[in-house]
């Protein structure tokens, strides 16, 4: 009998988690079609599009270099010697041929639509200057952005974990008060000011030349050991690392630190104390696993903000050539399949992300009932 309910408690668990991950999974698509819908809006507003980039290439005014462009160009001549004109105009027919080009002869609301029609089955379509498919370009460039986050993350917990742990376990002291104003410190400073900083002292900026400032490899490694080139990518890796690092570690200590001290002020603890167990069994045995619940499950979302937000600029910085380069230079050069590809991408990572943050909680804490999450 005691095991029918235990088997039909576990039952309507498993029941209650499918239909939670189940309204989780239908509540993405709306939340990740207004995204693009908001931000699709406002790119329409902004000026200096394709069109005008590629009208400007064409008649000998643009600042950027676009195959696409150039070819159109090209093929259907440029508008006399004059270049553009301003009031005088171009001739109409290149114009409707370069809008023909980039499909921006359709209506506003029938380009989204085949966008997003097209993003349905993972066609992100070509991009508009580099002439190559969106899928290929972002899997070149998403495993450089991968391999730094995750290198970065994991350094992060390293760090965070056991300072935020012994910040609760000597709070007041003299060691908390240091550490807490060095976190403060590390918090107040944004991470593209401690990648310029890192740079002019440590790399050939004004002070050593101690290591390299761009990329997460040298240009030729043909002749490199597989040794050689393990080293050759550390040794890139020590400057953008510092600066996600430092960037990044102060939020997760802070939590660390409140999530232990909440534990440790617990009456369950007290009791423990009372009964004559040591500090590290206590510690240890009792309020690690509760303490560390939000902060194991915060992971995917730690993870995203670091790949998809904290990178970009230390990427544009050291010229690496991941994910946030490639969408800084999408946005400078309006080449919109690449900027409304990684978007989605990006927007859709992000949501699994939170509902994975979510069944994290589930395995960390058994306890947690989804029929009662809002």
């Amino acid at each position: 009998m005691v095991q029918c309910r235990n088997d039909t408690a576990t039952n309507r668990a498993q029941n209650r988690m499918a239909q939670y991950i189940l309204k989780r999974i239908l509540l993405i698509l709306p939340t990740l079609f207004g995204i693009m819908v908001i931000n699709f809006i406002i790119v329409q507003f902004a000026p200096g599009g394709p069109v005008e980039q590629a009208l400007a290439q064409a008649t000998g005014f643009g600042s950027f270099s676009s195959t696409a462009s150039v070819s159109s160009a090209e093929s259907m001549g440029t508008a006399g010697d004059s270049g553009y004109t301003g009031d005088s105009g171009l001739d109409p027919e290149m114009i409707e041929r370069i809008e023909k080009q980039f499909g921006f002869d359709k209506p506003a609301h029938e380009r989204f639509f085949l966008m997003m029609s097209n993003y349905a089955v993972l066609d992100f379509g070509v991009s508009y200057f580099q002439d190559r498919a969106v899928t290929e370009i972002v899997g070149e460039r998403i495993w450089v952005s991968v391999s730094l986050g995750l290198w970065a993350l994991v350094l992060i917990y390293l760090i965070s974990v056991p300072l935020g742990v012994a910040k609760a376990t000597r709070d007041g002291e003299r060691f908390d008060l240091w550490t807490s104003a060095a976190v403060f410190v590390a918090y107040a400073v944004p991470g593209y000011l401690v990648a310029i900083i890192l740079i002019v002292f440590f790399a050939g900026g004004s002070y050593f030349d101690w290591f390299p400032m761009r990329g997460l490899t040298s240009e030729d490694t043909s002749g490199f050991t597989f040794i050689e080139s393990v080293v050759d990518y550390l040794h890139h890796l020590v400057l953008p690392l510092t600066a996600l690092v430092l960037a990044g570690f102060a939020t997760l200590t802070m939590l660390t630190k409140n999530s232990f001290l909440e534990e440790l002020n617990k009456q369950f603890v007290l009791t423990a104390r009372a009964k004559g167990m040591s500090q590290r069994r206590v510690l240890y045995g009792h309020v690690f696993r509760n303490a560390m619940l939000i902060v194991i499950a915060g992971f995917p979302a730690a993870f995203v903000g670091i790949l998809f937000t904290g990178a970009l600029l230390i990427e544009v910085i050291f010229s690496i050539e991941g994910i946030g380069l490639l969408s800084y230079e999408a946005i400078i050069k309006r080449d919109y399949p690449i900027l409304f590809g990684t978007l989605f991408c990006f927007t859709l990572v992000g949501l699994l992300m939170q509902l994975i943050g979510d069944l994290i909680y589930t395995v960390v804490d058994p306890r947690i009932d989804f029929e009662t999450r809002e």
